[in-house]
């Protein structure tokens, strides 16, 4: 009893350090977002026991935060239980390919910290594809980047305008501005479609959140893999994060990065070697099952 009662109270921890932050500041006066905290994931605090409280991870509106239930290396996460049921059914993914040792691998793009260069020349060096989840300011920002990404077979997803709680969005109307106007700016640079890959801001989601993203036209990526890699002034060192990646890698994984790391930049190449070592394959989102 003691020991639940030590593993919700860290869990309501995580929740408040995690979920009450802003995800970044907005300029009223120009509609480019300038983010000053990139994405809020459970990070570090993913591996709950069976038997949490997932009403700490609810509110009154229906509103829902994403997590992941880590079962240790080489064995499959599990997703929340008060939406599992309701995933499959919007083409909301947070597992790939189970069967195999198949990854995928995924990065977050608030803002430009000067490493998706780096990143871009170790993904092609070890041929590995990635998928981008961009915001609207990011693209206008970056767009050469972008283009890059584009050229190299990666595929960049649709993470939004202005970074809100789709959870919070009623108006269908405003909820679609928030996917098509992050469209529009990539057809404009690429000349292209947008590929049809959605990540929530913040890991916010609702079922009529789900619902809409599936009627128009998107797959919803969550992830089974994070940790704490987003604040730029407090990196987690590098044998601490090849541990965690490490730890958390199983068959199915969507593992989501965040591209404002230094240290994620620096071990990159290593990550991605020691997992193909061990027999995994990392595939394009575009290889779902």
């Amino acid at each position: 009893m003691k020991k639940t009662f030590l593993r919700l109270a860290s869990a309501q921890l995580a929740f408040n350090l995690f979920f009450t932050l802003p995800a970044w500041s907005i300029d009223n006066d120009n509609n480019n977002s300038i983010p000053t905290i990139e994405e809020n994931t459970l990070g570090d605090f993913n591996d709950f026991s069976d038997d949490i409280d997932i009403s700490i991870f609810t509110n009154d509106q229906g509103e829902l935060n994403w997590y992941y239930v880590g079962k240790g290396k080489d064995n499959i996460a599990e997703g929340p239980k008060e939406s599992i049921d309701f995933l499959q059914e919007n083409n909301a993914y947070f597992l790939g390919d189970t069967s195999n040792k198949v990854m995928y691998l995924t990065f977050d793009e608030g803002y430009e910290n000067g490493n998706t260069a780096a990143i871009l020349d170790t993904l092609k060096e070890v041929n590995v594809p990635a998928a981008f989840f961009v915001v609207k300011p990011y693209i206008d920002k970056e767009p050469e980047l972008i283009k890059r990404m584009v050229n190299e077979g990666h595929i960049v997803g649709n993470h939004s305008v202005h970074h809100p709680s789709m959870a919070q969005i009623h108006d269908k109307s405003k909820f679609e501005q928030e996917l098509t106007g992050v469209e529009e700016a990539y057809k404009e640079l690429i000349g292209e479609d947008m590929p049809k890959f959605f990540r929530p801001p913040m890991g916010k989601y609702s079922k009529e959140s789900l619902q809409i993203t599936k009627e128009l036209g998107y797959k919803t990526i969550f992830w089974s893999f994070a940790y704490k890699d987003w604040l730029i002034n407090d990196q987690p060192s590098e044998g601490y994060a090849l541990s965690k990646i490490s730890s958390g890698s199983h068959p199915g994984c969507i593992m989501l990065l965040h591209a404002v790391s230094n240290t994620n930049t620096k071990i990159l190449k290593k990550v991605l070697n020691d997992l193909k070592s061990e027999g995994y394959e990392f595939k394009s989102l575009n290889e779902l099952p």
